[in-house]
């Protein structure tokens, strides 16, 4: 029986080998080719020679060897379908037409609203120290500070005739300062008609979703002209349309859960728009995966917060908000006596969603015990918005790894999904400690 095996190996070695000869020739090219082509004159050789050791081993080195090509031809060919379906042209959408209608507004924004700082359950104190003189000796003096400020903010209507505000519904609460949310699946298109009624001109910059160069909304020389540059800063009073297709590539990808967030935000004068508050999210959900209000199947509830250092005194409005600013000379306020940290005057904001101090109310941020919750996260754009939101009580899975905090760059957004198990008031902060000395936290209730 084992002279038998013996003979049947050795005899379609030589067989088996050019065969994979002619198929690797073809599909990996010359090296792999000559390396084949040496294995099979090898074993025309040694034929009359070969032991059955010999043959036992060249036979399972063949089929290991065949069984590792294949496979690695299997993954590149899969890798291969996805990076097509990910470069699919987005006019091959066969999906629905989403229509917004956004408006950049003026609104004056409290980022403690009530006044009460929700950590300590007391009135929140602002103030600020500013110095007492021109001397460098002269005793700082304390004076009180507001904490509203007039943005621009994106806000969606009802119609194109921009007359009635749609309202916004208890479950995105918790948006606060940002606009709408934006929502698609794979395959749509979303229609935006965007009404500028600020004092600057303004656009809506979409991340991640297909443009051509009249829908970008970023003003710079990329070689066009005419209509293709009016979606770059719309002025004060105008109007205009963008159109933004959802491809693979907007969507999930493999690995990912069935749903990711990009942004939208003003890019006319991006450094200056941002500070002044006009920035959106975008949630796309994978082909077939959305429930029929727009939200992702299997998710039950969707938060969405953004990490935000706010620098007031770059904001379009600081000659209303902060009119002496230049002479005020507010001083920092130092975490400690001895403090060396980096801090940063009164009028640079740390917030959630442009809620400071825990001042979100608790029912924007509730849940149910056992619920699958979706959380997306972001960051601004500043100096020092690196950020490390932390959620005390409860883990989230993020990267299909387990954790209770994470990191977040500049403008970054990651996707984070919980199943609460540990019900009560529980704090959510940035772990980048004096962040959160300056606001950056919220609460959020899990109930029973």
């Amino acid at each position: 029986m084992a002279e038998a095996g013996h003979r049947m190996c050795q005899e379609s070695l030589p067989v088996l080998a050019h065969i994979w000869l002619v198929y690797n020739a073809t599909v990996h090219g010359s090296h792999t080719a000559v390396f084949l082509f040496n294995l099979s004159t090898a074993l025309q050789r040694r034929e009359e020679t070969m032991t059955t050791h010999h043959a036992r081993s060249l036979c399972l080195l063949f089929f290991l060897s065949a069984f590792v090509i294949l496979v690695g031809d299997g993954r590149a060919a899969a890798q291969g379908t996805a990076m097509k379906m990910n470069n699919s042209d987005p006019s091959d959408s066969t999906g629905q037409t989403r229509t917004y209608y956004i408006a950049a507004d003026e609104v004056t924004w409290d980022y403690v609203p009530g006044g009460v700082d929700g950590l300590t359950g007391k009135p929140f104190r602002s103030v600020s120290l500013f110095a007492g003189g021109p001397s460098p000796d002269a005793k700082p003096v304390e004076k009180p500070v507001s904490t509203s400020y007039v943005k621009a903010l994106y806000r969606e209507y009802t119609d194109s005739t921009f007359r009635t505000l749609k309202p916004r519904p208890a479950e995105w609460e918790h948006l606060g300062f940002m606009g709408p949310l934006i929502r698609a699946e794979v395959g749509d298109t979303i229609h935006v008609t965007f009404r500028n009624n600020g004092s600057e001109p303004y656009s809506m910059h979409p991340h991640g979703v297909f443009y051509n160069k009249d829908s970008e909304g970023a003003p710079y020389d990329d070689g066009t002209s005419g209509a293709d540059k009016a979606d770059d800063a719309v002025p004060p009073g105008g109007t205009h349309e963008y159109i933004w297709q959802v491809p693979e590539r907007a969507g999930p990808a493999p690995g990912d859960v069935n749903s990711v967030m990009w942004m939208y935000h003003s890019h006319a004068d991006e450094y200056r728009d941002l500070n002044t508050g006009l920035l959106g999210p975008i949630i796309i959900t994978a082909r077939g995966q959305s429930k029929p209000d727009g939200s992702p199947k299997g998710v039950d509830r969707e938060f969405v917060l953004w990490f935000a250092q706010v620098h007031e005194e770059d904001s379009w409005y600081v000659k209303r908000n902060l009119p002496t600013v230049e002479k005020d000379r507010a001083i920092p306020s130092l975490p400690t006596s001895a403090s060396t940290g980096a801090v940063y005057p009164y009028f640079v904001t740390f917030s959630i969603n442009g809620f400071s101090h825990s001042s979100m109310p608790l029912r924007a941020l509730t849940m149910h015990k056992g619920e699958h919750v979706r959380w997306y996260l972001f960051s601004g754009s500043n100096d020092f918005d690196f950020h490390s939101p932390h959620w005390h009580g409860n883990t989230v899975v993020i990267n299909q790894m387990r954790t209770d905090v994470t990191f977040m760059a500049p403008m970054q957004m990651v996707t984070a999904d919980m199943a609460p198990d540990d019900p009560g008031i529980w704090l959510l902060h940035c772990h980048v400690s004096f962040h959160n000395a300056a606001g950056m936290n919220a609460r959020y209730v899990v109930t029973p």
